[in-house]
């Protein structure tokens, strides 16, 4: 009898819980490519924001993201958006939970949101260029 690998040890889960998993997990992230779609589009139907803090941003970030680093995401910061207004959030990767963090901040605030998979390094990976300078 061979032993079964680390992947196979835990069976995958049946295919309609599978299915509603990865399903939903659409409402949660989105990726670089379908961001650059939109924005390259022109009339991107949400709110880009680079929540890694201003000397990064600086240094590059994704072309029509806004700079609002996730420890400052407060009411008063978004006031100026619609109350029903989609944000997507990144950061500098897969190895970041900037994203994550400013999304739950974002929810607690009543907002939809939406992580970019990926971060900066994902949108690097898809050959995509960054802007620089200050918002």
């Amino acid at each position: 009898m061979t032993e079964k690998s680390l992947v196979a040890a835990i069976p995958a889960a049946a295919s309609p819980a599978a299915l509603a998993h990865f399903e939903a997990s659409f409402a949660y992230e989105t990726d670089c490519w379908d961001v650059h779609d939109a924005l390259a589009g022109g009339k991107p139907d949400f709110v880009l924001l680079d929540v890694r803090g201003t000397e990064k941003y600086a240094a590059g970030h994704v072309p029509g993201a806004l700079d609002l680093a996730h420890r400052k995401i407060i009411g008063s910061k978004l006031a100026e958006f619609p109350e029903d207004t989609l944000f997507v959030v990144y950061c500098a990767g897969p190895h970041c939970n900037g994203a994550a963090r400013a999304a739950v901040r974002l929810a607690r605030l009543g907002r939809p949101v939406k992580l970019m998979a990926g971060g900066i390094t994902g949108w690097l990976d898809e050959g995509f260029t960054l802007a620089t300078g200050p918002n």
